[in-house]
């Protein structure tokens, strides 16, 4: 089941566009059991198309995607305005995350991954920003580097206003999940890089996550050891060397990079919990501070739909626990 795509095939994409107006008209309405994609309260990244832009343009292609159990899910493609939507805790404590929902590069769970988690993570106290990034294989310059460049350009607009979301820029953190992992990983280590030219004031402030959350990720884009879909749509089929190693991400770990919170199942057939096992033991010989956890059983892409029997189940307490004592005082 999809969506009516008849208003989203006339959206102005044009660069002129402005992003209030795009921002409106690109609200995606659904049957009442599915979330509105973007929430009301929202903001567009960049002020007109990001460089580098493919011609013809991507086109918004929201799907409903229908999962175990009658679950269905917003898959996200053709994002050629990459926005991040405002989940705001009825009693917010300071404390924020930048949520990556995952989909190998190719698409976003949007639902699943974001929308469901900014509600969980929300009733700890937790201010959640759910981060809709431009996809890498839908014919965009420097590939390697777009979706790293909206996750540092949402840090720093975040940071930007910290004031008006009522959090300390200090306990700003990110959560990805899978491919979604890999690129909160990124931007954990390559949050000084220069992904994208600075365009405004925004961008004098540090993209660097206090803490990050990475989630049955993606920890390398090596061949046969990484997830081959992921690296296929990241890197294109001929990456160059040096761009392949500065996205293996468990070798770009340093001393002084942010604690770490990992999770992984280890009957994950999608990504083989030897990514996690590697972040593991990369982040012990930096000695970086991790939380890790293991699940005999989960499988990929739960996102916080694991059964209330599994142990797994509750990773959002303890993220929450191990999130407070990361960024105390």
């Amino acid at each position: 089941m999809t969506f009516d795509r008849r208003s989203l095939l006339s959206l102005p994409l044009a660069a002129g566009i402005a992003p209030a107006a795009f921002a409106q008209a690109s609200a995606l309405p659904g049957p009442s059991d599915i979330p509105v994609w973007p929430p009301a309260e929202h903001f567009l990244l960049w002020p007109g198309i990001p460089a580098g832009a493919p011609n013809p343009l991507p086109r918004p292609n929201p799907e409903i995607a229908t999962r175990e159990n009658g679950y269905r899910d917003i898959k996200m493609r053709g994002v050629a305005r990459p926005e991040v939507g405002v989940f705001r805790p009825q009693r917010p404590d300071g404390r924020a995350v930048l949520v990556m929902p995952g989909g190998g590069y190719y698409l976003t769970s949007l639902r699943n991954e974001g929308i469901d988690v900014a509600r969980v993570l929300n009733g700890f106290g937790i201010t959640v920003f759910v981060l809709s990034y431009r996809l890498p294989c839908e014919g965009w310059a420097d590939r390697a580097d777009v979706p790293l460049a909206d996750a540092q350009r949402a840090m720093r607009l975040i940071r930007a206003n910290a004031r008006a979301y009522r959090i300390d820029a200090r306990k700003l953190g990110v959560l990805g999940f899978s491919a979604g992992g890999h690129l909160a990983g990124s931007v954990t280590v390559l949050h000084d890089y220069r992904a994208y030219s600075p365009i405004d004031a925004a961008d004098r402030h540090s993209a660097r996550p206090a803490f990050a959350g990475l989630m049955y990720a993606v920890s390398n884009v090596d061949p046969g050891r990484s997830h081959g879909g992921s690296r296929a749509n990241l890197l294109g089929p001929d990456p160059l060397p040096a761009v392949q190693a500065r996205y293996a991400i468990d070798r770009q770990l340093r001393p002084g990079t942010p604690p770490l919170f990992l999770l992984h199942a280890e009957d994950d057939k999608t990504v083989p919990v030897a990514n996690t096992v590697d972040m593991l033991a990369a982040a012990r010989r930096v000695d970086i501070p991790t939380e890790a956890h293991f699940l005999q059983h989960g499988g990929h892409g739960f996102g916080t739909r694991l059964s209330p029997r599994s142990p797994g189940s509750l990773w959002p307490q303890l993220f929450d626990r191990w999130m407070g004592e990361s960024v105390a005082g």
